[in-house]
């Protein structure tokens, strides 16, 4: 099949990121959150990074205005139906994730795809219960996702061939690279990841080098663009916990238990840029 319509649930960060992706290569795209103060920061989101493009010469004003008119904002579930593809983005947690499927499966044509851009909970879980478990996949993609070139595309065991095909056609149309991974805690990308920021973290809770020093040293040493620490921030740090929470129960090894700092940080609500403060202070 081919997708000529996309539908996003959830316009924060990662939703309003797949939008942008979709509508500056011409896919028309409905991003659907639960108020419409949270569907206009999404979009606003878009419009100031598009701006940035025009102002840095990446883009002309009059691609920018076909893009944002390429973008509908909703609060309704019903305004998904005349989509090809709906990729949920909802934030990571698995009790919304299945409440979201279930309620938008119910809406969608019999041939619509359902993916999900979890970066960590098992696409066969949510698979079995979206009600087309052979068109359902994991469409991961990595923050910011205009810039970040790589889509992890995660087979469930009942995914089709065909929803795999498509789904990776779609990945190269938004000039993205999609690389083909089992279903497992984390897949690929984020099994290597976040261990190594967890680690991070607890060697800042030792006191082994303070955040500035340990994050040089990664960029320094191992030629990181941004430290580990500061990349926790910016993924937000409820996210790692949530991350690092379904390695350790799907493993049941000790290796990917959380850092206790992690689990205060998050305990006393600094969860990175989002929150203007985590390892680092953005206010």
């Amino acid at each position: 099949m081919t997708i000529q319509k996309a539908g996003i649930i959830g316009a924060g960060t990662m939703g309003n990121g797949i939008a942008q992706a979709c509508a500056v290569t011409g896919i028309p795209v409905v991003m659907v959150d639960i108020n419409d103060a949270a569907v206009a920061r999404g979009i606003t989101t878009v419009s100031g990074s598009l701006d940035r493009l025009v102002k840095k010469e990446k883009m002309t004003a009059e691609q920018k205005a076909k893009a944002m008119a390429l973008i509908q904002g909703s609060t309704k579930q019903g305004d998904l139906k005349s989509c090809d593809i709906v990729i949920e983005a909802a934030t990571e947690n698995l009790e919304l994730k299945l409440k979201l499927l279930k309620d938008v499966e119910a809406l969608l044509g019999p041939d619509v795809i359902l993916a999900t851009n979890t970066s960590s909970i098992s696409i066969t879980k949510l698979a079995a219960a979206s009600g087309r478990a052979d068109k359902f996949i994991g469409m991961h993609f990595f923050n910011p996702v205009p810039m970040m070139a790589l889509v992890e595309l995660i087979r469930g065991l009942q995914t089709s061939d065909a929803t795999h095909a498509a789904v990776e056609a779609l990945a190269k149309q938004l000039g993205k690279t999609p690389i083909t991974v089992k279903n497992n805690p984390g897949f690929v990308v984020n099994r290597i990841l976040c261990p190594m920021i967890n680690e991070a973290i607890f060697v800042l809770a030792e006191g082994l080098a303070t955040a500035e020093d340990i994050d040089a040293g990664m960029k320094l040493g191992c030629n990181h663009p941004i430290g580990p620490l500061a990349l926790a921030d910016m993924i937000g740090l409820d996210t790692m916990l949530a991350v690092m929470e379904v390695f350790y129960d799907g493993f049941n090894d000790s290796k990917y238990r959380p850092a206790p700092l992690l689990k205060e940080m998050v305990a006393a609500g600094y969860l990175g840029r989002k929150t203007g403060r985590g390892f680092y202070n953005y206010s």
